[in-house]
Order: C-alpha cells, then sequence, then structure tokens
C-alpha cells in the first residue's frame, strides 16, 4: 500500500519520558507513572492505561461553585503512550523549576502530577467567569501542556502597560496581578466578539502574558452538547 501518509512526518516520534509534541496538535505522553488531563482529551493510547475522573476535592469544588468553573480533569495512570488533543489547538509545552503559571482553565490541557493546581478568582472578572473564563493557577516543578487557537504572541508588560480581551489570554506569570475593567462604549465597537458588557485584562509589571490569535473556543457549546448527549468518544471520561 501506498500513499503520503505513510511518510516520516506522519510516522509516530519517540517521546524519551514525559511530555513530548506529536505535531503541533497533538501531545504525546510516555506515561510511567500517572499525569492529569482534561477530560476527553485522549485521542488514542498504546500500552497498559487507566483513565479515572478526578474530583476536585471540597475546597476546590466550592469554588467552582462560585465561579461556575468547569474545568474537568482526569486522572491517567499505567504504562503506555497517550495521545491528548483538544479540536486540533495549538499545543505547547512549559516547564516549570519550582515556578507558577496562571492559565485560562479553557486553554489547561495536561499537567504532571507532581504539579498543584488551584482555582483562582480574578477581582473583576466574575461575570465573565460565569461564562466559562476561569483561572487555574499551576505550581511546582513538571511539564504543563497548553493549547492555543493559532499561534500565540508572547507579550512583556514590563516594557508598558498591556491589555488584551480575557479570552484571548491564554497564561501568564502568576506574580502579575491583572487589573479588570470595563471597556467603553467605542472601544467595544471595536474589539472582542463577546456578548453583554465587554472587560479588558491589564498586566503591568515584571513577567510575561501568552496571548492566542482568538477571543476564545467556537466549538465549546458544541461540545458541552454532545458530552451531555453521551456521543463520542470523548463522553467516555466525561
Amino acid at each position: 500500500m501506498k500513499s503520503q501518509l505513510f511518510a516520516q512526518e506522519f510516522q509516530e516520534h519517540q517521546v524519551h519520558g514525559g511530555f513530548g509534541l506529536q505535531n503541533e496538535r497533538l501531545l504525546k505522553v510516555a506515561l510511567n507513572g500517572e499525569i492529569m488531563a482534561r477530560q476527553g482529551a485522549a485521542v488514542a493510547w498504546q500500552g497498559n492505561v487507566e483513565f479515572a475522573y478526578q474530583g476536585a476535592g471540597a475546597k476546590k469544588l466550592i469554588k467552582k461553585l462560585v465561579t461556575g468553573e468547569d474545568l474537568q480533569l482526569m486522572k491517567v495512570s499505567g504504562q503506555g503512550d497517550v495521545f491528548l488533543a483538544d479540536y486540533a489547538a495549538e499545543v505547547h509545552i512549559v516547564y516549570l523549576e519550582n515556578e507558577s503559571i496562571t492559565l485560562n482553565g479553557q486553554n489547561l490541557l495536561a499537567f504532571e502530577s507532581t504539579l498543584q493546581w488551584d482555582i483562582k478568582m480574578v477581582k473583576g472578572l466574575s461575570g465573565m467567569m460565569a461564562q466559562g473564563l476561569t483561572n487555574v493557577e499551576i505550581t511546582g516543578t513538571g511539564a504543563v501542556a497548553l493549547t492555543t487557537i493559532g499561534t500565540p504572541v508572547i507579550l512583556d508588560p514590563s516594557t508598558q502597560p498591556t491589555f488584551c480581551d480575557p479570552a484571548a489570554a491564554v497564561a501568564w506569570t502568576t506574580s502579575l496581578k491583572p487589573a479588570v475593567t470595563k471597556t467603553d462604549s467605542m472601544m467595544k465597537s471595536m474589539i472582542g466578539r463577546g456578548s453583554g458588557e465587554l472587560f479588558s485584562m491589564g498586566f503591568n509589571g515584571q513577567g510575561f502574558v501568552i496571548v492566542q490569535p482568538s477571543e476564545g473556543y467556537p466549538w465549546s457549546t458544541m461540545a458541552q452538547t454532545q458530552n451531555s448527549s453521551g456521543s463520542g468518544i470523548g463522553s467516555l471520561f466525561n
């Protein structure tokens, strides 16, 4: 059998322990123990791999109820190879060395179980959180895989004040404390694609902000509908 599909670029890549990229839209994890991943993100796996729902714990559960946060995680354990993706979004790996990073919950794909995570509220963003924009702080030493819709840009808010649409802000240095403000009517007509009151996030100080060229995931509503009806492979883990 002959096909361009059998070219080297499409062959499985070897990952020698931990997280690696099979390609720009597919994360490969050489599993030997356990990791945490977004529920439904597994598209393929090889070897002895098990999936289990991971509860948030009482303290995190209260925060989820307050913020309307819908971050659902699963524990992936065993030995083998696991491939994770999120609707063909670009995948990027960040390695923390006793550090912290804050992510938009919708952009979190997976992280090593050595890391600690918690739900964080941003003052002034509660209205947006109810629409699915929540923040997760990850701390420790290990790898974090995040997704972006398109190729992101890394902005440095230490040189000048930096502002962005909350849905486009993928992640930022935890030491930065974003200021959330309502956008005036003139600005509202020119930026963002959200409905109702439009907010902007402002950053100022030492650190970085990862911004994606999109104001969120247009397929999230469709995905929630599919999961609630129990259709699709992803529903096995929801």
